[in-house]
This record gives C-alpha cells, structure tokens and sequence, in this order.
C-alpha cells in the first residue's frame, strides 16, 4: 500500500509563499530519508550550481531543514561512480525537490535511468517527491516542449513524459503556469502556450486524457494513503477531462477518481464536506506571505491619495521600496518581486500624476510631494539604480515637473 505523497507545484517553489508547504510535507515524511535537491532540468544552464545552493540555502534559512543536493547534470557527461551515487542518496532520501530548468531537457537525461523507479519507490515508503515548474511537466504521461513551441517556433507537438504520476496509477497530463500572464499583450496562460494553441495541443491527445492544470505558486498535494489530493497556495487546481474544466481553490480536496474524470466534479473542503467549486482568488492562509504585505501597501497608498494625505503616500513609497529590497536580499521568487516592483512603479505614477486631479490639494503638499519624489531618487542616483531613476523623473515630468541636475543638487519648476 502507499504511503507517500507527491506535490505539484505551478511556480514559486523557492518562494515565501511556499515556506509553510514545505514545512507540511517533511512533516508528512513518513520514510525519515534525507531531503535532496535533484539539479537534473538546469543542468545544461551555467549557473546550475547557484541554482542549487540557492536551494539548500532556502531550505536551511526559510524552511528550516537540511538539504543535500543530488547532482545529476548530464547523462552523457556523468561518470559511473556519480550517477550510482545520485542513484543511492535518492534510494535513501525521503524528500526529493525537483524544480526548474528544461522540462525536455529534464526527460532526455533521466527518462533510460532508475531514476523515475526510484522516485516512484519512494513514494511507496512514505517519502514526498516535488515537482515544481519545469519538472512537474515531466511527472505525467506527456510533457510539454514549452520553449521549443513558445521561443523556436517548432510544430505543436508533445513528448513522452516520464510518468511518475502513472507509475502509481494516475494517468494525468500536468501543466504548470496555467494562469500566467507575462506576455502583456499576448495570451500566455498554459504555460506560455495561449488558449489557441493549448486547445490545439489538446486535441493531439489520446482521447479521455486528463489535465491537471496548476496555477503560479499554487500546489496540488497528492497523499496516496488517504487517495485525496489538496490545493494550496495563491492560485486554484484545473483539472480538465472530456472538455470539461473544473477548478479546485485554497484547502479544497480532490478524490482519486476527480482526478482521473471518473466522477462528477464535487469538491471537498478541508473537513471533507461536500461544497460547491469556488472560482474565485483565494490568498493562502500565510500572513506574512509577500503578497499579504505589497497589496496592504497597495491598500494604504489608494487611501492616502484618495484622501490627499502626501506624507502618508510618501512613508508607504519608502516603505514599499525597502520591503522590495529585502525580499531580493531573502531569495524571494524574482518573479514576485518584478511583479512588486511593477506596482511600486505605478504607485509612483499616481503619486505625481494623481495630484493635479485633486483640488483642495494646497501649493504646500504639492511642493512637499516633489520633494520627497526627488529625494527618493536621489537615493537610487546614489545606489546607481539608474533605471529606477529615470522612472521617477519620466513621471514627475508627466506631472509638468521639469528635474534638473546642477552642481549644487536637483532643483525643479513647474
């Protein structure tokens, strides 16, 4: 009988958002192996190695566990004595992570080594194996050649996947980034692939395939002792069998035969009571998750406009700037603080912006305003943040402030 679990990870592996998760599942390790970091989908980028220390150095300073890394790199490149020894630390662990990287690249190195096997053994005793991002496209049946498609134009097509999942009998396609919006003014959601062409790939399917669909720092927990699975994090679980799409929210469980299209799509919640599915964004319990504190920020700025209230505005400003800061310094996933960043951005824009459509606003605050603005980059002149910089001259300059420059410091007119 298995015991172990398996968790599917949209995005954000290495984030804040999942620091609790993980806790959760080495609690869960019911075989007390090791935890490993298996190096294997970035093992053709250069910076491989930080990749992996960053890793370790997550688990140790955030979640509060050792981690060793299992270095597998390249199939063609190991030696013998290497890949006996990545093969017997994973036979031991009973933790493995797995995460970013090539999820092509990841199939051909591992797909004729006892890697998969011993994976799936591993779960049979109790162990937990991640699959975050990149990796988890390769744990179903069939793996999408996300870069292939999306960067070098190859047909719409599949690769075998290496089926860990069906392995221990789920037979399921797994899709990571299914809610992504990078592209801005393109569609990139199923992992980059859009709808047109993700319907497309579809239908190249064998009939009756099911579609787990995993949202950005969102994971599905598969416990194979209890058959249930439950989502946590940020985003929801889709699964997609048959055309028809359902979606699973924070804490809400999924019975095997959800999984697998055999059932109606009822949802569990986490007293397993039956509910009805929710589509709407649930934020994960965590409150001190980076999100939690950017849109607190966020809230408290609109506040401070709407009531013309600049010394608040500015305070949060700083505030925002230096939280950005120190998440970058924490290892927070980049991919949050670019997105942290793009809303501090705006809020700068409304700082000058906003002003001139609000008038009971005083001579005195708008010049207490600009003062502040041409401060705040001044520091970032000094820290040789030049972009940043320039941002908020290109938005005071909007606002009809004209910044100069001199040999005594800033000065500005109207």
């Amino acid at each position: 009988m298995m015991r172990g679990t398996i968790a599917l990870v949209g995005s954000g592996e290495l984030s804040g958002t999942m620091v609790e998760t993980h806790k959760k599942l080495l609690a869960r390790n019911k075989s007390r192996g090791k935890a490993l970091f298996l190096n294997t989908p970035a093992g053709f980028q250069e910076n491989v190695d930080l990749i992996a220390q960053r890793a370790v150095h997550y688990f140790e300073r955030q979640v509060g566990s050792s981690m060793e890394i299992a270095s597998f790199k390249a199939a063609e490149t190991i030696t013998s004595a290497e890949a006996e020894e990545v093969y017997r630390l994973i036979s031991k662990a009973g933790y493995v992570l797995i995460g970013p990287g090539s999820p092509t690249y990841t199939v051909r190195q591992l797909k004729d080594t006892p890697v998969p096997a011993l994976l799936s053994a591993m779960i049979t005793k109790g162990g937990c194996f991640v699959a975050a991002s990149a990796a988890a496209l390769t744990a179903g049946s069939h793996t999408l050649p996300v870069y292939e498609i999306y960067k070098v134009g190859e047909p719409l097509h599949w690769v075998e996947g290496l089926n860990i999942l069906g392995r221990l009998g789920l037979e399921l396609v797994v899709i990571p980034h299914w809610n992504n919006a990078e592209g801005g003014n393109h569609d990139t959601r199923f992992c980059y692939m859009g709808e047109k062409r993700f319907r497309a790939l579809e239908n190249q399917l064998p009939s009756g395939t099911t579609i787990l669909g995993l949202d950005e720092h969102t994971a599905c927990i598969i416990d194979f002792s209890s058959r249930l699975a439950v989502v946590e994090g940020l985003g929801q679980v889709t699964i997609r069998h048959g055309g028809v799409e359902k979606r699973f929210a924070n804490r809400e469980k999924i019975t095997f035969d959800q999984l697998l299209g055999r059932s109606e799509f009822q949802v569990l919640d986490a007293d397993n009571n039956t509910t009805s599915p929710d589509t709407s964004d649930i934020v994960a319990e965590s409150d001190a998750t980076f999100w939690d504190r950017m849109h607190k920020i966020e809230i408290a700025f609109h506040r401070g406009l709407e009531q013309n209230d600049l010394a608040t505005m500015t305070a949060l400003l700083l505030e925002a700037d230096g939280f950005l800061w120190q998440a970058q310094l924490d290892l927070e996933n980049p991919e949050f603080v670019s997105q942290g960043r793009e809303l501090f951005r705006e809020m700068i824009a409304l700082a000058g912006t906003g002003i001139n459509n609000a008038s009971n606003v005083s001579p005195q605050k708008f010049e207490t305003l600009v003062n502040n603005l041409v401060e705040l980059r001044e520091k970032y002149r000094r820290s040789k943040r030049w972009q940043e910089a320039d941002q908020i001259r290109s938005h005071l300059q909007n606002a009809g402030v004209v910044l100069e420059d001199t040999d005594e410091g800033p000065s500005w007119h109207l």
